[in-house]
């Protein structure tokens, strides 16, 4: 694909491209810490936020780069 190229002027802030590495740990610990309580007849469940952090995450957002080339566009 030698003429393909990104269609907006969004990028992300670091080179990392998923966040997928970081989701599959956090929804690990989110449902190890369910089963747990769960066992221990715990009424109140845990919320995902109590177990991740996003902000701690490899990729940090993304930002508008309206100054961005043709060249800076391709893939």
């Amino acid at each position: 694909m030698s003429r393909s190229y990104i269609k907006n002027k969004i990028v992300g802030y670091t080179k990392k491209e998923t966040e997928k590495r970081d989701k599959t740990i956090a929804n690990k610990r989110y449902r190890r810490l369910v089963k747990v309580r769960i066992a221990k007849r715990s009424e109140v469940l845990p919320l995902v936020r109590e177990v991740s952090n996003v902000w701690t995450f490899d990729k940090d957002g993304k930002h508008y780069y309206p100054e961005m080339t043709k060249l800076e566009m391709r893939k």
